[in-house]
């Protein structure tokens, strides 16, 4: 029987995970982290907070590749998940993104890397983009961002958004 779990998404801590992303995430029953961790050190610090997945962005370094993949395909609550780091965005992927969506077929595809928060449909592909934007304080956005949403029976439902300032 499935049940219902919420989730926290986020991207491009860059080595931050602080008090504030603590809080935005502390009611959620797992985290997914869409690369650039900054190190294993941090990856470990989030995995200790709830339960996780993630995959390895740009940045990440041998360490944290040998922990968290390129991508992620899973199952979660009725929900087929892909999950990478530099995956483009419906209408413009990357090709290798592309042949793994048009392959796995996910209702839920979570990318990082652009620093920019875009939660979008692909009508296409029948499926629910969401990249979380940067959580961490390094890049060039100004604002912090995370996304929590619940997964019940196959559904995507009450998304949210969390936004700090940079500094």
């Amino acid at each position: 029987m499935r049940g219902m779990k919420k989730i926290g998404v986020i991207s491009d801590t860059h080595c931050f995970f602080d008090d504030k992303l603590k809080h935005f995430l502390s009611e959620v029953d797992m985290i997914w982290h869409a690369g650039d961790f900054g190190n294993l050190e941090t990856a470990d610090k989030i995995a200790a907070f709830k339960p996780l997945a993630g995959v390895y962005g740009n940045i990440d370094d041998a360490q944290v590749r040998i922990v968290h993949p390129q991508y992620q395909c899973f199952e979660c609550e009725g929900v087929k998940v892909l999950m990478t780091h530099i995956g483009g965005y419906p209408g413009r992927y990357e090709p290798d993104t592309r042949l793994k969506i048009d392959q796995y077929k996910p209702r839920l595809f979570i990318s990082g890397h652009s620093h920019i928060l875009k939660v979008m449909p692909d009508r296409r592909r029948n499926l629910l983009h969401i990249n979380p934007g940067a959580a961490g304080i390094n890049g060039f956005h100004h604002v912090r961002t995370a996304v929590r949403f619940i997964l019940d029976k196959g559904d995507i439902r009450d998304l949210e958004v969390g936004e700090w300032p940079r500094r």
